[in-house]
């Protein structure tokens, strides 16, 4: 019997033993989880701080250059890039990130700059955030900054713009008085005005800044500010939206643009005339009695230019042009005849022409601006086209070409029957067009962005174009041509945590 007890006890014990270890097994487990777990979520604030540090990096940048950057035009845009003042620029920039109430050091964000190129309207900053609890903790966020352009615009007009239910564009469209839009639009449509009076249908009712007759007409607009769901969706016309009351692009503005083309043509020194320098070229009227210049761009990365003597009175060709030497002229221009001289084409560079101009060629390779305006008084300039075609050798940011006039861009009488323009344009004080003529042509095929002050057009009873086709080179979005007017200030557009 007492044996049999001794057996009983020793079995309990070892029942117990296993239990024990069983359980002992379990805590140490759920234990090695919860701590494990506490571990994570204590990670997970960590990395969740450094991020919120590495936001602060970004919202600081973007910050500075709102007030460095305010009011500064593409030359000045350019002097502040390379300017080893410019945070960013010469090194890292690091600062302290500290509580907004209690003053008390949080972390710390170190900012990585992307220097720009030459008159880019983009940036690229890397922000690095960690906080002062786990410095080895580390996020990063990337962002892009860019500074809208006018060439990012397919259309943007200081006058009203009527598009009829046949149109459709894919390029970003404003005005500054409204716009009625009856086609398809693939990008934005918007307007300065919020509410406005349609010159096309007359009547005393308000319309919206941006409306449409297309299927169901919209309704009158009321007075501004309106309740929400006032203006109706319209997807099947605005597939990405319309935007009214908006801030002015102002055309006012282009002058001063016009002026720094100018200087930056004569540039360093500002004393060559009728030459070139390294960042442009700056050309005079040789006399009093000269109508402008005619520029050929040429593939090979050179342009000639001859002045021209004389022109057609309403069809605005050239009909003779002036010899370099001497007082004969010349009935052509190009070919190293003795009324042509020869260029290298300023890569990133200006054009400037005090005076009328006549643009034509190929481009290949070459991001260039040509500017006509007459800033020492007297008549405003324009530009003619037509007398060829304008063309890039490809669509890329290596070729880009900017046309810049005082008044008008006007399409020449007899410009090639299928005519075709790669370029951005912007005429600062009238009308991009074609005039009346009496001459239909077949078709024009426009490759690049418009901006004109007065209502464009090309299709005026028997002036204009049969087919007309207008497509955005979204290459002019971030490559915008040297020089070219931008908006005011820096937006976030692209955002990425590396």
């Amino acid at each position: 019997m007492h044996r049999e007890k001794q057996k009983l006890k020793g079995s309990a014990l070892a029942y117990g033993l296993v239990i024990m270890t069983v359980v002992l097994i379990l805590l140490t487990s759920i234990l090695t989880y919860v701590s494990s777990q506490i571990r994570f979520s204590a990670s997970r604030v960590d990395r969740e701080r450094a991020f919120q540090v590495a936001e602060a990096g970004v919202g600081y940048y973007r910050w500075y250059l709102a007030h460095a950057t305010d009011g500064m035009n593409t030359a000045q845009l350019k002097a502040f890039w390379e300017d080893s003042d410019t945070l960013g620029v010469s090194e890292p920039y690091e600062a302290e990130y500290k509580d907004s109430e209690s003053g008390e050091v949080i972390g710390k964000y170190v900012i990585a700059l992307e220097v720009p190129e030459d008159y880019s309207t983009i940036a690229y900053i890397t922000s690095s955030g960690s906080t002062v609890k786990t410095p080895g903790v580390e996020r990063k966020v990337r962002v892009r900054f860019r500074r809208p352009s006018w060439s990012e615009y397919m259309w943007v007009v200081d006058d009203f713009l009527s598009f009829g239910d046949d149109a459709e564009v894919f390029g970003k469209v404003h005005s500054n008085f409204g716009i009625r839009f009856d086609g398809l639009a693939h990008n934005v449509v918007s307007a300065l005005p919020a509410r406005f009076n349609d010159p096309s249908h007359g009547g005393s009712s308000k319309d919206f800044g941006v409306h449409t007759h297309s299927g169901t007409d919209d309704p009158a607009a009321p007075a501004y500010p309106w309740a929400e769901g006032t203006v109706p969706e319209r997807p099947d016309v605005f597939e990405a939206g319309r935007q009214f009351p908006v801030p002015e692009v102002s055309f006012s503005g282009v002058l001063t643009d016009l002026g720094n083309m100018k200087n930056e043509a004569q540039a360093p020194g500002g004393t060559n005339v009728n030459s070139c320098t390294a960042t442009g070229c700056y050309f005079d009227y040789d006399t009093d009695d000269d109508e402008g210049k005619r520029i050929i761009l040429k593939s090979n990365g050179e342009f000639d230019i001859c002045t021209v003597a004389s022109r057609h009175p309403s069809a605005f060709h050239p009909t003779s042009y002036r010899r370099n030497t001497g007082t004969n002229t010349c009935s052509s221009c190009g070919g190293g005849n003795d009324c042509t001289r020869t260029f290298t084409i300023p890569d990133d560079g200006i054009i400037f022409v005090e005076g009328n101009a006549w643009v034509d060629g190929t481009v290949d390779g070459k991001k260039v601006t040509i500017a006509a305006a007459n800033l020492l008084g007297g008549d405003p300039a324009d530009i003619f086209i037509g007398l060829g075609n304008i063309r890039y050798t490809d669509y890329n940011c290596d070729n880009i070409i900017g046309l810049v006039a005082q008044r008008n861009i006007t399409v020449i009488r007899d410009c090639p029957d299928n005519f075709v323009i790669d370029a951005a344009l912007i005429a600062q004080s009238g009308r991009i067009s074609r005039g009346n003529y009496s001459l239909n042509k077949s078709t024009l095929t426009f490759n690049g962005a418009l901006a004109s002050y007065l209502q464009p057009y090309f299709n005026t009873g028997t002036n204009g174009f049969g087919v007309r086709t207008y497509n955005f080179d979204n290459n002019l979005l971030y490559c915008p041509p040297p020089y070219f007017p931008t908006g005011t200030e820096y937006s976030i557009d692209l955002w990425e945590e590396l």
